[in-house]
């Protein structure tokens, strides 16, 4: 029988369109839930979270992106987290969540190409051990509601979504608080129609 998975929403903000040439400056996750083989378990995303701000590791930036996580550049270069102490605190902080829960960590994001880019190359150029996530232990949010909703892709948006799936939670671009806000529209996606 395949290990448990519990699945981790994630949101990033950066200041750029890619890493190397630009800079996560902030991340955030959150547990969402269980899924044992049997079924999912949701649970409060607010509970089991992790967040970290980053100092820039390079020069350049795009100001409309840093503008929309409001973060201020120079003083993530003066406090932020190294990459490295910051990438392995999040996987020593995965680490501690699959020995308590028994499973292996699913990374979950809308839109997930984006989130997955920034975490999944941090983590191989400064995490010790690489990413905790493997290579491809990952699923969009988008493309589950694409899925369920027998909808084309382009049409998997929040604002086509039936509202009972989205979360209350507002969409703050603090990293977060969107973790946690998309990890209430995954477990709604996830149980939709499991009782029809």
């Amino acid at each position: 029988m395949a290990k448990a998975e519990f699945y981790v929403s994630a949101d990033v903000e950066a200041d750029g369109p890619v890493p190397g040439p630009f800079s996560m400056s902030s991340f955030g996750l959150a547990v969402a839930g269980v899924h044992d083989g049997d079924g999912f378990t949701a649970c409060d995303p607010a509970e089991r979270t992790f967040y970290a701000e980053l100092k820039p590791i390079s020069d350049g930036y795009d100001p409309e992106a840093l503008a929309v996580s409001g973060l201020d550049r120079g003083r993530l270069a003066r406090e932020g987290r190294e990459p490295a102490e910051g990438m392995n605190a999040a996987a020593a902080w995965l680490g501690g969540v699959a020995e308590e829960s028994g499973a292996v960590p699913v990374f979950v994001a809308y839109p997930l190409g984006y989130d997955w880019m920034w975490m999944y190359w941090y983590f191989m150029r400064f995490a010790d051990a690489g990413s905790p996530f493997g290579h491809s232990r990952c699923m969009d949010i988008k493309t589950l509601y694409a899925a369920k909703a027998a909808v084309q892709v382009n049409r998997a948006t929040k604002r086509s979504m039936p509202a009972h799936l989205l979360s209350s939670r507002a969409h703050t671009h603090n990293a977060l608080d969107d973790a946690i806000e998309q990890a209430e529209l995954f477990q709604n996606l996830m149980r939709w129609g499991a009782d029809d």
